[in-house]
């Protein structure tokens, strides 16, 4: 929801008479979205709504979501034609860099990651310390939050290539 246009709803407040111009910002699919960025500012109000069911709560230029029509893609691809089509390595690619691989590229990843993926063997005795039934989820999240211990030479995240290396690591 990167787009904005010229339309905007104007929402005024009888009591006040303050208003407050809600641009309309537009997505490459899917509804428009109101911004209402600037509504407390405007009229000192929230909004209300519950479940956050009418509410996009970021942009994304990876992901696109439609609970109601069943409709889930990645970079515009369904995620039925990925799972189908795609290997575990190609969706991976597409999702970090934005498109699909070709074949020397995805060799190239592929290799990237193999060499990335030689952990550390005493960050490997984290997954020991966890309860038998700890939930696999907590598990990785520790971990990955144990990570930047392990690994200095990534740190500086205003470094793309240090991003990328993270990434290849998780």
């Amino acid at each position: 929801m990167n787009g904005k246009t010229e339309t905007a709803f104007e929402l005024s407040d009888g009591a006040s008479g303050r208003s407050s111009q809600l641009p309309v910002r537009t997505g490459t699919i899917g509804p428009a979205a109101l911004d209402i960025a600037g509504l407390h500012k405007d009229l000192d109000v929230f909004t209300y709504d519950p479940g956050f069911a009418a509410t996009a709560a970021t942009e994304s230029r990876i992901t696109y979501i439609d609970g109601d029509a069943g409709v889930l893609l990645y970079r515009g691809y369904p995620i039925e034609q990925l799972a189908g089509k795609s290997s575990f390595m190609e969706v991976a690619y597409l999702l970090l860099l934005g498109e699909l691989p070709t074949r020397k590229q995805l060799e190239e990843f592929t290799g990237n990651i193999r060499y990335h993926t030689m952990i550390n063997e005493t960050l490997l005795r984290f997954f020991n310390g966890f309860h038998h039934n700890a939930h696999p989820m907590a598990m990785v999240s520790a971990v990955v939050a144990s990570m930047s211990a392990f690994y200095h030479d990534t740190m500086d995240i205003y470094n793309p290539r240090h991003r990328e290396i993270f990434s290849h690591r998780i």
